[in-house]
């Protein structure tokens, strides 16, 4: 028998989730953030010392330019704990609990595919071919390097054998290589198979896809391009 002082742990509140990891691409933050300055200099300052119609333009193309900047550079976010995955795109927020995720798929793009079939792309955590390339070098480098009893300590930089022969003497320079071997865009879709593995089958992460259209960042849009059209059309 329990008493008030001793609830059942049925009775008791579910835990609440762990801390939302929070994933973001740094170079759109960076290029959002440079990019926003240098509209809001050019169109302040069209709209305090222009004449005629050129302020009325250039306010119409602050309130369209400014939210897609936003919306495509500072907004999208990935938001990760043990139950769910919100994904903060330009336009939607979209909500998955691990239970209903299907896949995570890493191509061209990074994309969360739910039971239902439908697929969400994870605009925070772009893909860098370039990157990827890189750490696959890296990672053959490093299993060529093994594979002869190199460590990477007692390589370092300097002449290193050549397969092609060519370079000084069958030999060519390589530097010390300490860089990673995995992209760091594929390290957080490990991290996210990660939380999946572990929360897929949890009751606290079962539940329905949600999404939720950003009306707070298309609507002055649409305002500042209906507007930046009436003023071109009786121009």
């Amino acid at each position: 028998m329990t008493t008030p002082d001793h609830p059942s742990p049925a009775s008791q509140p579910p835990a609440p989730a762990g801390k939302d990891r929070i994933y973001r691409s740094p170079m759109a933050l960076a290029g959002g953030v440079l990019l926003l300055l240098v509209v809001l200099w050019l169109g302040f300052d069209a709209l305090f010392k222009g004449h005629g119609r050129t302020p009325w333009l250039a306010l119409a193309g602050l309130i369209l330019v400014v939210p897609l900047i936003l919306a495509f550079t500072l907004r999208p976010a990935v938001f990760a704990n043990e139950e769910r995955l919100r994904i903060r795109n330009p336009f939607r927020v979209i909500t998955v609990p691990w239970g209903e995720v299907a896949s995570l798929r890493s191509g061209y793009t990074n994309e969360v595919v739910v039971k239902s079939g439908a697929k969400y792309q994870l605009w925070a955590i772009p893909v860098s071919l370039r990157a990827r390339n890189k750490a696959s070098r890296r990672q053959r480098r490093a299993a060529d390097d093994a594979a002869r009893g190199v460590t990477p300590g007692s390589r370092g930089g300097g002449l290193t054998p050549s397969g092609l022969g060519l370079g000084l003497g069958g030999f060519t320079l390589r530097g010390p290589d300490t860089g990673p071997t995995r992209a760091e865009t594929d390290k957080v879709m490990d991290d996210l198979r990660e939380l999946l593995e572990h929360g897929e089958q949890t009751e606290s992460a079962q539940g329905e896809v949600t999404v939720r259209w950003a009306y707070e960042v298309a609507a002055p849009a649409v305002a500042g391009a209906v507007l930046l059209a009436i003023l071109l059309a009786t121009g």
